[in-house]
């Protein structure tokens, strides 16, 4: 690992890990909590989609704030709402409280996860940029991955509330280590050389309007298929191949393994031999094991396909996230950055909004097809209209 990367160990991988692992713990329980309030299923998928709200709100607004606050505060204050919000979800009684919260939290999420990537961006060079990043994924997916089963285990033993009350501890945890290791890498703007922060976003998209335009649709079919996924692998194993809970699970962690492994190969491809390198092959691979999907017929072949959206997806880590730091402007990095999440967090809320539209019409195998052909969109998209931005300059100056 590169030395500047490993630096990053304190101020941004842990509290990185901490908070993807505060995430995985209420996957399990949070819709169990939910439904302790007596509401219908529609209402717990409110609840469970609240935080997703929440971060799509508040992207523009985050990026706006890193540019006139800081780097810094801005990643104290998103820990800070989030660590808040988790300890009130863990002690209030009712459900509408519980969705506000849930909303507050997706607002901490988007100012923590845009603060992050600013930081990461400013603080190490391009040539080991993919490596940064593709490292905050991995640790990303590593959290996630290492925590529903505890908590899934202290829900069962101490209540349903208990976990969050875990999450808010863990989340103070990487409060008190944000505070400690994390230096001030972007200052404020002085109050007269701040440029309308509206404006500014309209002059990104004037000048960069090529390169946003190809590479934002690319990002937006590539969450759109990386959401996608995690809907219809679940789905098809229960309602048409006849699996178990258990099985789906099974499938899932096998691909989730797989995926979490692939990150120090998809820095290495990103800084070593281009950001293409990464990007391209994992929309195709990610594609290709949708395509498998309707031909599936039991545990193992759609194990089988798992495994290889698993495979696609862990090339693709940190790859739209060293893009987006690539085209970004130097001096409006927070509000392009802010543009960029937004349309990477509409991308992946729209996948599982298309494969409910499309199996809900036509069933669940020709929504997997769907999928498939938006991850070739994607790689060709990638491949032949958004810039190779390895080795080029930093982006110059807005004027």
């Amino acid at each position: 690992m590169s030395r500047r990367v490993f630096a990053l160990m304190l101020p941004v991988y842990v509290p990185s890990f901490l908070l993807a692992f505060t995430q995985g713990l209420l996957i399990p329980t949070l819709p169990l909590y939910a439904t302790t309030f007596g509401v219908s299923f529609s209402l717990v998928s409110l609840a469970v989609a609240a935080k997703g709200i929440g971060t799509l709100v508040m992207d523009l607004p985050s990026g706006v704030m890193l540019e006139r606050f800081g780097t810094r505060k801005v990643m104290l204050l998103g820990v800070g709402v989030a660590c808040v919000s988790l300890v009130l979800m863990g002690l209030i009684e009712n459900y509408y409280v519980l969705v506000i919260l849930r909303l507050l939290s997706g607002c901490g999420t988007a100012m923590w996860m845009l603060s992050r990537m600013a930081f990461i961006s400013e603080a190490v060079p391009l040539e080991v940029r993919g490596r940064a990043l593709s490292a905050f994924g991995g640790v990303n997916r590593i959290g996630v991955f290492a925590s529903p089963a505890i908590g899934g285990l202290v829900g069962a033993q101490f209540g349903l509330q208990t976990p969050f009350l875990l999450a808010a501890a863990l989340t103070g945890v990487a409060l008190v280590i944000t505070l400690k290791y994390v230096p001030e890498s972007r200052k404020p703007a002085k109050a007269e050389h701040r440029r309308p922060h509206w404006r500014t976003m309209g002059q990104i998209v004037a000048t960069y309007r090529r390169d946003l335009f190809a590479a934002g649709s690319a990002q937006i079919l590539a969450q759109m298929i990386r959401a996608g996924r995690e809907i219809i692998v679940p789905l098809y194993g229960a309602t048409v191949l006849g699996l178990d809970v258990a099985a789906v699970g099974v499938i899932l962690t096998v691909s989730a393994a797989i995926d979490m492994s692939l990150f120090g190969i998809a820095g290495l491809l990103q800084d070593r031999m281009g950001r293409k390198w990464a990007s391209v092959p994992s929309m195709i691979i990610l594609g290709a094991g949708m395509a498998m999907v309707p031909f599936t017929s039991g545990l193992f072949s759609l194990l089988a396909a798992a495994a290889i959206m698993g495979l696609g997806n862990g090339l693709g880590s940190g790859t739209m996230m060293t893009l987006g730091s690539d085209l970004a402007p130097r001096d409006a990095m927070g509000e392009f950055l802010g543009m960029w999440r937004l349309i990477g967090d509409g991308g992946n809320t729209g996948g599982p909004l298309v494969v409910g539209a499309v199996a809900d019409l036509t069933g669940l195998a020709l929504a997997a097809v769907v999928l498939a052909g938006v991850g070739a969109l994607a790689a060709s998209n990638l491949a032949w209209f958004v810039p190779e931005t390895r080795h080029q300059r930093e982006r110059r100056a807005l004027t």
